[in-house]
């Protein structure tokens, strides 16, 4: 018996493969962590250039330390000075002096500041007038180039040392800031939480109704002999080829003649019955083995017993198959929500609804979008990774444990 030992070759196309499926793994997670990382900024972070991933904030110190009172005052760092320093006033007028010597050096100071030499010199076709300033002990011949507002700004560690500048050329110091305070005000302020309370009650109904629904009708199919079963089974079965499109006005009107609508039944009783689950339930109920029950019938065990006691947690990859779908189905519906419920009443919308508004009523607080989209599409995330395991089981084996 020879025995194939693995070689560079395979080794290198192992690792290939790995890295191809890294690549594409992270393409696809890529809007997942962007919309994560939106949700937690705040507005100036996000049109901040160039753009982070990680959310930002800046640094403020209180007013106090300042000898001042009032809001928090951000902290910069100035060009050419050492130290972090706070902006104690945003609104004081200055002036731009360029030295003769170097015209490209921007020296900001008081308007007041400098003295006339009476010369003049011509710059860029325009004659200004020469100044003398004072730089760091030394006398400069500079003009004026403009004046401008600006701000003072004040060192934290001494207050004696100030300084005058420009607060666009300030460098704001940032910290990690996550804002989760998004996330309480787009639930409170936003009207999320009815809508999510509303969602969860109908998606939690919607599948349980659906599971109940499936299993009793794909047992009925799978194991009751009765006359005229394969053509009613395929009758049912044909109901899936129906668009839906071509059910929402009948439908409509059923709920209008019955007085749901604007109601969350509405959302509910139609969907508790699915052919696609009955389906689903009768091809896994097919699939487990009769002697299994058979087995209970010679115990004793009574037809409904036989379903629930044995036949049901043998079927546990397809109810958990079916809770899947449905949740992300009843999760996610958006256009019969539309049709059926009111747009002024925000008490009987669901998620999908209040997103909508959302998206166009606070289309500039972008954040606050983001994190209703994230409160939105944590759920199904998590029950998709807390359902996969039970996709590859298999029914027989699940029986043979």
């Amino acid at each position: 018996m020879s025995v194939r030992r693995k070689g560079p070759r395979a080794t290198f196309v192992r690792a290939l493969t790995y890295l191809l499926l890294v690549a594409v793994a992270a393409v696809v997670i890529f809007p997942f962590v962007v919309a994560v990382a939106t949700s937690l900024k705040n507005n100036d972070d996000i049109f901040r250039y160039p753009p982070t991933l990680v959310p930002r904030e800046d640094v403020t110190r209180p007013a106090e330390d300042f000898g001042l009172e009032g809001d928090p005052i951000p902290v910069y760092t100035l060009p050419d000075r050492e130290g972090t320093f706070g902006l104690v006033d945003p609104d004081v007028s200055l002036a731009e002096f360029r030295p003769l010597d170097d015209l490209e050096r921007v020296i900001t100071l008081e308007p007041a500041a400098g003295e006339k030499t009476g010369e003049t010199v011509v710059i860029d076709g325009e004659e200004e007038d020469v100044y003398v300033i004072e730089v760091d002990g030394a006398q400069i011949e500079a003009y004026r180039a403009r004046l401008t507002n600006g701000g003072l700004f004040q060192n934290v560690d001494d207050p004696a040392d100030t300084a005058l500048g420009l607060v666009n050329l300030a460098i704001p110091v940032e910290q990690f800031g996550p804002r989760l305070e998004n996330f309480t005000e787009v639930i409170n302020d936003k009207q999320l939480g009815r809508s999510l309370t509303n969602t969860v009650l109908v998606t939690v109904a919607v599948v349980v109704g659906q599971i109940v629904t499936s299993i009793l009708g794909g047992y009925a199919f799978a194991r009751i002999e009765f006359r005229g079963r394969n053509s009613l089974f395929l009758i049912y079965l044909g109901s899936v080829m129906i668009p839906f499109v071509v059910l929402i006005i009948p439908l409509f009107q059923l709920m209008l003649q019955i007085g749901w609508l604007d109601n969350l039944s509405a959302l509910i009783i139609p969907f508790i019955f699915t052919a696609y689950g009955t389906f689903l339930m009768r091809q896994f109920f097919v699939g487990i083995p009769k002697e299994i029950e058979e087995a209970a019938l010679l115990d004793g065990a009574s037809r409904s017993r036989i379903l629930w006691k044995v036949m049901v947690p043998l079927a546990r990859p397809a109810i958990a198959t079916l809770a899947t779908f449905g949740f992300l189905y009843a999760w996610n519906s958006f256009f019969w929500p539309l049709v059926i419920i009111n747009s002024g009443n925000p008490e009987s919308r669901v998620l999908s609804l209040t997103l909508s508004t959302l998206g166009g009523r606070s289309s500039t607080d972008i954040n606050l979008v983001f994190a209703g989209a994230v409160i939105a599409m944590t759920p199904p995330i998590l029950v998709f990774l807390f359902a996969q395991r039970y996709f590859v089981e298999n029914a027989a084996s699940s029986g043979l444990k």
